[in-house]
């Protein structure tokens, strides 16, 4: 398996698909990396060569933030957002929907699965009488 960034990238997987591994690296950027790296997009990543290898990793950690960078600007982000008591701030404190969904309905996977209508997520009867 080669390594890239601290992250296994699988073998058995297409070099575009593959790099999606990691953190910060959707398909279209993936491509974009192989591209500049002059590897085809449909090449396994076990038959990659070790100086393909370390081509690829020179330009994704040194032109893009991934992984563990990107994850720490995120959370800085919300944190500065958390902390000046704005709006977006304060509806991730409370765990809402920060941009602008409704939350009479469709906020289920934000709220925790709260389930708050009349017999809605009830178990069924033991038994019938």
């Amino acid at each position: 398996m080669p390594r890239i960034a601290g992250v296994n990238i699988p073998d058995n997987k297409r070099m575009e698909i593959a790099l999606t591994h990691i953190y910060g690296i959707g398909r279209s950027l993936s491509s974009k990396i192989l591209s500049q790296a002059k590897i085809d997009l449909n090449l396994k990543a076990n038959k990659l060569s070790a100086e393909q290898l370390n081509l690829l990793k020179d330009i994704i950690e040194k032109k893009y933030k991934i992984e563990g960078e990107l994850r720490r600007e995120r959370m800085m982000n919300i944190k500065r957002l958390k902390d000046i008591g704005s709006y977006r701030g304060v509806r991730h404190i409370r765990g809402l929907p920060v941009r602008g969904q409704r939350t009479r309905t469709n906020t289920r996977t934000v709220r925790g699965n709260v389930r708050k209508t009349m017999g809605s997520g009830r178990r069924p009867a033991a038994e019938k009488t």
